[in-house]
């Protein structure tokens, strides 16, 4: 078992929930780039960004993302990535427009797959069009990995030079649809990594916590937050987001792995300053 820092990324916001669904979710610019302060202040290094408009919808507005990116950098320093996932059947063009204002991350999804009762559109032309938003700003793309197939997406598209060689790897488990939040899908992702290939994994619902768990002890990081979980445990909603890092920084104590600073993070991941 490895003892490196543990990079934690938060993902407060997403696309799917409303404040119907959980009453705490963060909408308007404030109260999302307050909520991102919280998160780093309880130990996350990464800020998984999703905004939201006027209206408290799913936006890939340039204007709203560089909102809420001040206003996360007025507030704490971490490490920024964007999501070009969108919600789902948003156009190509627009998930990749905000990448033009260079945040340190992005989000790069590796297949087409049923999302719940709706389609997640991403055909190898999507992907690659994506890839180059992602290479041509200098931004680093984190390849999300939702199923098995998806994971020798990632290789043939590397060796055709259509991904960047050079990336994070994030599984995200437990999607209605893709592959489902266990410890024997995780091992086997994990081996087929190459050696060195940082990765971390984000259990939806009720694989949060134990995804996170084998990952801290197999090596690897992770990622919780209200997009992927609303629950604190069975019936009782989450406070926040800050909560659900604070759950994974005391458990990461406990295997000698102290949550990674934004400058370890950096380090690890091979990010500029």
């Amino acid at each position: 078992m490895s003892n490196a820092p543990l990079i934690i990324s938060a993902a407060i916001v997403g696309a799917e929930h409303s404040r119907d669904t959980y009453p705490h979710l963060p909408l308007t610019p404030d109260e999302i780039a307050a909520a991102a302060e919280e998160a780093v202040n309880a130990g996350a290094s990464i800020i998984h960004l999703h905004v939201r408009d006027e209206k408290g919808l799913p936006t890939q507005r340039v204007d709203v993302f560089e909102t809420v990116t001040e206003k996360i950098r007025n507030r704490c320093d971490c490490i920024l990535q964007y999501s070009t996932g969108g919600a789902v059947g948003t156009p190509v063009e627009l998930r990749c427009n905000p990448v033009a204002l260079k945040p340190d991350m992005a989000t790069l999804s590796m297949g087409t797959m049923n999302f719940g009762s709706e389609i997640y559109e991403n055909t190898e032309e999507t992907i690659a069009t994506i890839a180059g938003a992602i290479t041509d700003n200098g931004v680093m793309a984190e390849l999300e990995v939702f199923d098995f197939g998806q994971i020798e997406t990632v290789t043939r598209m590397v060796k055709k030079g259509l991904v960047p060689e050079t990336h994070h790897m994030d599984f995200v488990l437990g999607v209605p649809g893709g592959m489902s939040a266990t410890i024997s899908n995780l091992v086997m992702l994990v081996n087929r990594l190459k050696e060195g290939q940082t990765w971390a994994v984000a259990g939806l619902g009720r694989g949060q916590l134990p995804m996170a768990m084998h990952s801290i002890a197999m090596g690897g990081h992770v990622r919780v937050g209200i997009e992927d979980n609303i629950y604190y445990r069975k019936g009782e909603l989450a406070v926040s987001n800050a909560q659900l890092v604070e759950r994974v920084v005391r458990i990461a104590r406990e295997y000698d792995r102290p949550a990674a600073t934004v400058t370890q993070a950096r380090q690890i991941l091979g990010l500029s300053g």
